[in-house]
């Protein structure tokens, strides 16, 4: 499903115009980036918690010249699916 397929989606669901839906699917995937640049996590309960992880330096190697390549450390997103969600793509 791409992004227009969602919007597509939510206005139907919702009753609104694809315009307005739109705007609302950015608004929320606005709210929880900026809310994870802070460091903050989102939980949507039943459904599942976005958050940050932080992930450590590590050594990897370069597939194309096997040189050993320093990966440096960073932060990345991470999703844990609630137990809602988990059922209801478990089928029960």
């Amino acid at each position: 499903m791409t992004k227009q397929d969602f919007v597509d989606a939510v206005a139907s669901k919702a009753s609104m115009s694809k315009r307005d839906a739109g705007v609302a699917v950015d608004a929320v995937l606005d709210c929880i980036t900026d809310t994870l640049k802070t460091g903050d996590s989102v939980t949507f309960t039943g459904f599942g918690k976005f958050s940050t992880s932080a992930r450590a330096s590590r050594m990897g190697v370069n597939p194309r010249t096997g040189a050993k390549v320093m990966i440096p450390a960073t932060t990345v997103p991470k999703f844990s699916a609630g137990s809602a969600l988990k059922s209801a793509v478990k089928g029960g």
